[in-house]
């Protein structure tokens, strides 16, 4: 039977602060902890398959069903693009560039040049608070609203019947190109809005990612023949390197609904998912009941997606860094990541403790595949896990 390995990033779902949390300001933050007391937070099949045993985090059952570990990022920052280049093997020593005070007038004036728009804002701002701020003004100029925040971001928004959502693609291809060392941002993204005042983000969001600087476990599975899938905004993340198929999802719901889909499919290879909206509408909304409640969703979609794996699939549940929604700040904090892994060919209960960088769930997903890991970081615990 074919081999199948899902790999499902919770998105932001961090279970503590790092050691190093205090040069990001995130000291004390732990979003797991955050919305684990909520009433809305109710998660069975997490807690049996161990997600309280893992190191820090407490209330763990007796007989866990997965084998679990505590991920410690390696790379510097916190955000989503490369965490997800650490998942897939590639450590990033220094932290892509951010912006606290804005984007610099020659990158400013550069971008107006190319689009023949003028920019409002350039500042670090919450993007549903930016269309309250900018958006009235964005409809009657045309111009574009360009903001940042704590992350390495070039967001660019718009209403979407002022500027369409092809024309502000083009924009955003346009940034991407311009952006070269020392402004090569981890993500450009389109932020398109829509409605009257106070005007709503729609779905038609699109991230324009750096593509990683050397070969990640998507490239060397690839290269080895086996299919590489991507569910989410994972392709945009990967800039499309490595994978062979993408599948973009509006939400948590879609994208577990094609999951799903994909488990019923006969493919050989990795399935690699994001599920955003832990993220962006509950971590950086600084909304513990709805991070709680998507929580719980996914709970309830992981009963029946165990229920129905198959004799050679393995599931593997992590995510890439936090986003404390009970923290005054409404950026990504600086966490550990769980990992649980099951399936029938992995032991339960096996405490892998806290591992070194999030790069050992590529190195243990390339060996489940016998593929070299070549020049990739991290170390494989498919060995202590095998059954």
């Amino acid at each position: 039977m074919a081999k199948r390995f899902f790999l499902i990033v919770l998105d932001s779902f961090g279970v503590g602060e790092l050691p190093d949390a205090s040069i990001w300001h995130d000291e004390g933050s732990n979003t797991l902890r955050a919305i684990r007391g909520h009433k809305n937070f109710r998660c069975p099949n997490l807690e049996k398959l161990g997600l309280f045993n893992i190191e820090g985090v407490g209330g763990g059952v007796e007989f866990p069903k997965a084998s679990f570990a505590r991920m410690a990022e390696r790379s510097m920052g916190k955000d989503t693009t490369i965490g997800h280049w650490e998942i897939a093997g590639v450590v990033s020593p220094k932290p892509l560039p951010t912006y606290p005070e804005g984007f610099p007038p020659e990158v400013i004036s550069e971008f107006e040049r190319k689009t023949g728009r003028k920019v409002l804002c350039n500042k670090p701002y919450s993007g549903t608070e930016v269309i309250k701020d900018y958006g009235r003004e964005q409809v009657e100029t045309g111009a574009l609203i360009v903001y940042t925040s704590a992350d390495s971001v070039f967001q660019i928004a718009a209403h979407e019947d002022v500027v369409p959502v092809p024309e502000l693609y083009k924009y955003c291809e346009i940034a991407r190109e311009m952006l070269v060392p020392p402004h090569n941002v981890g993500r450009v993204i389109a932020r398109p809005f829509t409605g009257e005042y106070p005007f709503t983000r729609t779905s038609n969001r699109h991230d324009y990612s750096l593509v990683p600087p050397a070969d990640t476990m998507l490239n060397l599975l690839q290269k080895a023949g086996y299919a590489t899938i991507s569910v989410g905004k994972i392709f945009d993340i990967f800039a499309g390197s490595g994978l062979s198929e993408s599948n973009r999802t509006v939400s948590n719901a879609h994208g577990m609904q094609v999951t799903k889909e994909m488990q019923s499919r006969e493919f050989e290879g990795l399935c690699f998912v994001n599920l955003v909206d832990f993220d962006m509408k509950y971590g950086h909304r600084n909304d513990v009941a709805g991070y709680a409640a998507a929580a719980t969703e996914f709970d309830e979609f992981l009963g029946g997606f165990v229920q129905d794996m198959k004799k050679d699939d393995v599931l593997l549940i992590t995510a890439d860094h936090g986003c404390d929604p009970s923290t005054p700040s409404t950026d990504h904090s600086r966490e550990y990541t769980p990992m649980l892994i099951l399936g029938n060919s992995v032991k339960e209960g096996v405490d892998l403790g806290t591992r070194k960088t999030f790069a050992d769930i590529s190195a243990t997903v390339l060996e489940y595949f016998g593929v070299p890991k070549e020049k990739t970081a991290g170390e494989s615990f498919w060995k202590e896990v095998q059954r």
